[in-house]
């Protein structure tokens, strides 16, 4: 049939959207960043769109077009406001990635935080092996501290002995599945770390870490200064 429909000049459109908006209908998109009536039987001819357009770049013209669809158009309108109700995917606050600005940086006199057990020497989150990324910006560069997690527990003054100015990384070999050495091994392929510190506990399934961090070690063919670093149940360094 032949009707009223918008026509829009795509040499004056500047892709600023606002046409997008003021049409209720969803008749018109954006494509390659300019604007477009996607659907002729979305377009009412009525011209809401035009006042809303800096550039001018919207008109009318009587041309052969499919009639107006009210009814499709509810039910688009519909099936977007359904969406919209949807929750958006939780993502848990235990996997976001972030630095923290070291507290010495943050006021805290370097003495300060040197001396005082109270003073966290935590550099990034996450911690968990299994929640790191293995593409974490925080690694480049890293002096990395694999912890088995008993052992922060287990050593009083484990913030300053071992956490400060490292990225640390905990887990615990008997209680996660599988082993470590893949995500370790992809870890030393993606970043230049400088040194790592393993620390773990006196207790047979620490052995578990010693044995993921030689394994990284060699399939990633990357061999670093690393030791190991054993506590006691008791809280001691063996």
């Amino acid at each position: 049939m032949i009707r009223q429909i918008i026509k829009i000049d795509e040499e004056k459109c500047n892709g600023c959207g606002l046409c997008i908006q003021a049409c209720h209908e969803g008749a018109i998109g954006l494509v390659n960043g300019k604007a477009k009536l996607l659907r002729d039987d979305y377009c009412d001819g009525l011209g809401n769109c035009l006042p809303a357009c800096p550039a001018q770049a919207i008109t009318f013209e009587q041309r052969e077009a499919a009639e107006f669809d009210e009814e499709a158009v509810k039910k688009a309108q519909a099936a977007q406001e359904a969406q919209a109700a949807k929750p958006a995917p939780f993502v848990c606050p235990g996997s976001q990635i972030k630095t923290i600005r070291p507290k010495a940086e943050a006021g805290i006199q370097a003495e300060t935080v040197q001396e005082s057990p109270a003073v966290s020497c935590l550099n990034q989150w996450p911690v968990q092996i299994k929640l790191v990324p293995v593409s974490a910006s925080y690694l480049d560069g890293a002096d990395l501290l694999i912890a088995a997690d008993c052992t922060a527990y287990a050593f009083g003054n484990f913030h300053q002995k071992f956490m400060k100015n490292k990225v640390t990384l905990i887990g615990c070999p008997k209680l996660d599945e599988g082993d470590y050495s893949d995500k370790l091994a992809e870890i030393l392929r993606l970043h230049d770390l400088n040194s790592i510190t393993l620390v773990r506990m006196d207790v047979p399934c620490c052995g578990g870490m010693v044995q993921a961090v030689k394994t990284a070690m060699l399939k990633s063919g990357k061999m670093i200064p690393w030791q190991v670093v054993t506590i006691g149940t008791e809280g001691e360094i063996l």
